[in-house]
């Protein structure tokens, strides 16, 4: 009887350890799907929340630049103010002159909070073809200006970062 139940032991432990492989089995098994999932699972995540992003970055663009087409053609109306404020300094009717300065201060302001910004160009600057419009190459009339802005005649704009008028400048060469 000895016999029988050393082999029953056997059998028994062979079966147990059997089991135990299988389980252990399994349980890799089933890990190595649960990190698979998971790894699928994060780039998911990932590849969302750069879709969000993206879509974020563009509305915004789309937002500062939305009004880009009114501003460009509210910057006529605005050229046409400065030279009716030029010819109205040169009369002696004072009180017409502040009212349209007020009107023009007040566009202005309106422009600005919408992100228009003018450049700031001036004789002497160094001519930068990204930047600025040459409408015209005259002779120096210093040697210090050869290949720098000489006059302004044009003034250019900024909506945010982006030019939306470049400044027409005439450049010595």
């Amino acid at each position: 009887m000895a016999k029988t139940n050393s082999k029953k032991n056997t059998k028994n432990t062979s079966a147990k350890k059997r089991n135990q492989d299988d389980l252990q089995n399994k349980i890799d098994e089933l890990t190595s799907e649960v990190e698979n999932e998971k790894d699928q699972f994060l780039r998911l995540f990932a590849e969302f929340e750069n879709y969000k992003k993206r879509t974020s970055k563009e509305r915004l663009e789309l937002y500062k630049t939305a009004s880009q087409e009114v501003v460009t053609a509210l910057l006529a109306v605005v050229d046409d103010f400065e030279r009716a404020l030029a010819e109205m300094k040169k009369s002696e009717k004072q009180d017409q002159l502040q009212g349209i300065e007020l009107i023009y201060n007040k566009m202005i302001d309106i422009l600005k909070n919408q992100g228009l910004a003018k450049m700031e160009v001036g004789q002497g600057d160094d001519f930068d073809a990204e930047l600025h419009e040459a409408i015209t190459q005259i002779p120096a009339p210093e040697e210090k200006l050869k290949g720098r802005i000489v006059d302004v005649v044009g003034t250019g704009y900024k909506l945010g970062e982006k030019i939306i008028r470049y400044p027409k400048v005439v450049v010595g060469n």
